[in-house]
């Protein structure tokens, strides 16, 4: 899937910001989640790809990490090292983690990542706990950052407030599940929180930690809120339409769960004939696992994009990432930060490869 074009250069540099992030985050990442208990820490090195089911150290594909990529870049627009920002930079990627593990619980989703999800291996009480330990693990990074000391507060209260909207926009995800009608208007405000919250929040952690002033600031929370939100359709696009050796999930696998993603509520919107009939087969079929036929899976998709739901996704992901980078300038990032957040925020947005 393309839907928004990338130079060689671009990619590139994207790839080498995500491999330092890897290089800068994996040290202390590994020795927050290693201060947890044993069975607890078990689960949560599984999740994260650094162990086998067993415990055995291995090298299982990991997260692209994006949301301390973004925190390190944003912390190096402001003028800072990036190494100053480590703290939020951990912090974030715990909470999205913790999110992580009690989303493929609440989906059901057996496979992420290309393996077995850490529920399917463990339990999902297990699972329900590490994910809770991840984000009590989160608060503490922050409190205990030698570097923090008056920004500790407010970042404590933003990664608060964003874990929160999450929390809120997943609750509603659920509850669309349930009801026959979901607005666009809806989805797109459960989006800004389940998604974009917490992107918006590592910009604004990794500007904070760099030193920014409160409006460069605020300019690139935008830049992140309008990513969050172009990132969550392009993969909304992938769970339709999605390559299962990128994607690491069955073909359709939104699908297959009749789950409620963008496209999906723009077709079901759209007041088409193909609209009413995709509204009628996803009716019928409430609550079926995620074990559909592929036929049925393949007419369903083509329902969606009869109904205009795929090329309203695809422009609306277009026009966020248009706003993201109008925000991203407004920030007046150093370089080169600048360049390498743009070239983040297209690839996270591509994420064809």
């Amino acid at each position: 899937m393309t839907t928004l074009p990338e130079t060689s250069d671009e990619r590139a540099t994207a790839l080498a910001a995500l491999g330092r992030t890897r290089e800068l985050l994996d040290p202390g990442l590994r020795d927050w989640v290693g201060r947890l208990p044993e069975p607890v820490a078990r689960v949560a090195s599984y999740h994260f790809g650094w162990t086998d089911s067993a415990g055995r150290p291995g090298a299982a594909p990991a997260g692209k990490a994006l949301r301390p990529a973004l925190v390190f870049g944003c912390a190096e627009a402001m003028g800072a090292p990036a190494a100053e920002a480590l703290a939020p930079a951990v912090a974030v990627e715990l909470v999205h983690n913790f999110s992580l593990l009690h989303d493929d619980i609440l989906d059901g989703d057996t496979t992420r990542r290309h393996r077995a999800t850490a529920w399917a291996v463990f339990g999902s009480s297990a699972a329900l706990l590490a994910g809770d330990a991840l984000l009590v693990q989160a608060s503490r990074v922050l409190t205990e950052d030698p570097l923090g000391r008056a920004r500790t507060v407010t970042g404590l209260r933003w990664l608060a407030e964003a874990t929160t909207r999450l929390i809120e926009g997943e609750q509603a995800d659920i509850g669309f599940e349930e009801r026959a009608h979901v607005s666009l208007a809806e989805c797109l405000a459960m989006t800004e929180r389940k998604t974009a919250a917490l992107l918006a929040c590592a910009c604004a952690l990794g500007a904070l930690w760099g030193g920014g002033p409160p409006e460069r600031i605020e300019a690139l929370r935008r830049f992140g809120t309008h990513l969050g939100m172009a990132f969550q359709l392009v993969d909304d696009l992938l769970g339709i339409w999605g390559d299962p050796k990128v994607t690491g999930k069955p073909a359709g696998a939104d699908l297959a769960s009749r789950k409620k993603s963008l496209p999906v509520v723009a077709a079901l919107d759209s007041g088409t004939p193909a609209g009413r009939r995709l509204a009628e087969r996803y009716g019928a079929s409430r609550g079926r696992s995620a074990e559909a036929e592929p036929a049925e899976i393949a007419a369903l998709a083509e329902l969606v994009s009869e109904a205009g739901g795929r090329a309203w996704a695809e422009e609306a992901a277009e026009r966020e990432f248009t706003r993201a980078m109008e925000s991203l300038r407004a920030a007046e990032p150093a370089e080169p930060a600048a360049a390498g957040l743009a070239a983040l925020a297209r690839l996270a947005c591509r994420r064809d490869h």
